[in-house]
């Protein structure tokens, strides 16, 4: 029924765009193409919009953050600034599908894994966050829109979330052969509080959590919630 609604409401825009009573130009405009855009769109499709974006959003961010904190995962993949490394990862999507030679073509929670592996001596900070993206992109079933007919899964999108905070928790915690950090985020010290990678991950879950409860009521579907301790937490599906 969804898809005839669509179909029938793109019919009547149609029959309306070819009636020269009610417009004066044959050519749509940018406008018009939005309009058209939106009517495809419920509410629920909207707020999923916003959802991944922002949380692309964030990773993006993150990404910076790590790499100004931690440069010297930088230098193992570009001269240039973290900024335009980011810019590159992200933009250029289109192009290379999220597969990087430099972490072995690994996605989601592989690339996570890869990110904190004693033997991997590359960009640990480039693994993580294409692990967090991809992961992130798989629940919302490769999808950067979304509209009317699409059919999204709340319990996957739970999950991503409770990976999430498995993830942040590894990034403050996991630390290599000889005991230091793979990677640096908060810094609390006498002179220093330095937050904001936390935040960055509460924002993230906090989105994703509530957008999963939302579609989940929507949907009338039941999302069995898991309780787990963050030390010995293991990734769930989605």
């Amino acid at each position: 029924m969804k898809i005839i609604w669509l179909i029938f409401s793109i019919c009547c825009l149609s029959a309306c765009a070819n009636n020269p009573f009610l417009n004066t130009s044959k050519v749509p405009t940018n406008n018009d193409s939005a309009s058209l855009n939106q009517l495809a769109k419920t509410d629920f499709d909207r707020l999923a919009d916003m959802e991944y974006r922002a949380n692309t959003q964030s990773l993006r961010s993150l990404m910076i953050k790590l790499y100004k904190r931690n440069p010297r995962e930088l230098a193992k993949s570009t001269t240039d600034s973290a900024e335009k490394m980011a810019e590159w990862v992200f933009e250029g999507d289109q192009q290379h599908q999220w597969q990087f030679e430099a972490i072995e073509n690994k996605q989601d929670t592989a690339a996570i894994f890869l990110a904190f592996d004693n033997q991997y001596q590359g960009d640990r900070v480039l693994a993580f966050i294409v692990g967090l993206q991809t992961m992130l992109a798989k629940a919302h079933n490769h999808k950067t829109e979304f509209f009317i007919p699409d059919n999204l899964d709340p319990q996957k999108i739970y999950n991503v979330a409770r990976n999430l905070e498995i993830a942040a928790w590894k990034l403050s915690n996991s630390v290599d052969e000889n005991g230091q950090l793979f990677l640096l985020t908060n810094e609390i010290n006498a002179t220093e509080h330095n937050l904001s990678f936390e935040r960055e991950f509460g924002k993230m879950i906090g989105r994703t959590d509530f957008y999963a409860v939302v579609l989940a009521e929507k949907s009338q579907r039941f999302i069995s919630r898991v309780a787990q301790s963050l030390a010995t937490a293991v990734f769930l599906p989605f």
